[in-house]
């Protein structure tokens, strides 16, 4: 029976954590807090388990969940050509809430839905998240929510909403209370999502994709024209589309506004 894991207590945590571990090798789905919202985690190298990440929230693969990664060294075991300006982003917010979408590694064996051979990574700024992370590397990890539904802050909302589809909830209080909401997108604490995708033949432009929690002030501070103006317009490219990010959520790109991006 699925059961919720107080990850405040010490016990608690610890079983959690071994459940979750467990899930996560079999295949199964477990709900982890980030630093921005609640995530639906799956293994990002199990096409199967990666389809069950999708069927519990009601999405098809047109829709691939980002990856979440335990630290900034596994960004080029994932990714290629991989631009200067995204490492210095990385490097000033990564733990946090930036996502980057960038060319994945051709030769990575792994299925996460018609990416158009791109990956939306992020590294969370949250001590579960990253404990879980350090033991079963990347997982795929979208807005713990059904499709439609605002993402869920707190474990007890992502449970009424996904109930036994997820085998473990880890419960590390409310999410994203260490930033403040999005201008006038109240309680909304996404991540900011870069495309790096097309930097080699847009005249080397990072494109914000969606506003979120680190804005544009703070990016330009450390990329400056690097980052495109508001406007740009890029090339056509896949972007993965879904939040836990996952890695849009604007109406435009994924025909839901109300979810948001753990991942991105």
């Amino acid at each position: 029976m699925t059961r919720i894991y107080d990850c405040t207590v010490v016990s608690d945590y610890a079983t959690g954590m071994r459940l979750a571990r467990s899930a996560i090798a079999r295949g199964a789905l477990v709900v982890i807090p980030t630093d921005t919202v609640y995530g639906l985690a799956a293994d990002a190298f199990s096409p199967e388990a990666v389809q069950r990440l999708l069927d519990a929230k009601g999405r098809g693969r047109q829709s691939p969940p980002p990856v979440l990664i335990p630290g900034i060294g596994t960004l080029d075991a994932l990714a290629v050509n991989i631009p200067q300006p995204v490492r210095e982003l990385v490097a000033e917010f990564w733990p946090g809430g930036l996502t980057v979408v960038l060319h994945a590694q051709p030769s990575l064996v792994w299925d996460l839905g018609d990416t158009r051979g791109t990956v939306a990574l992020r590294m969370p700024s949250n001590p579960i998240a990253l404990d879980l992370l350090a033991d079963t590397g990347p997982l795929a990890v979208s807005s713990a929510n059904t499709s439609g539904l605002p993402s869920a802050v707190d474990a007890a909302t992502a449970a009424e909403m996904l109930g036994e589809s997820v085998e473990v909830y880890l419960d590390g209080g409310a999410a994203g209370t260490g930033y403040e909401p999005i201008g006038d997108r109240a309680g909304d604490t996404s991540s900011t999502i870069i495309d790096a995708t097309g930097f080699h033949t847009n005249g080397g432009k990072l494109v914000i994709v969606r506003k979120g929690v680190i804005s544009r002030e703070a990016l330009a501070a450390v990329v400056g024209d690097a980052l495109a103006p508001e406007g740009f317009v890029a090339p056509v490219a896949a972007t993965p589309q879904d939040e836990v990010p996952a890695a849009s959520a604007r109406e435009d790109a994924t025909g839901d506004s109300t979810e948001t991006d753990v991942a991105g």
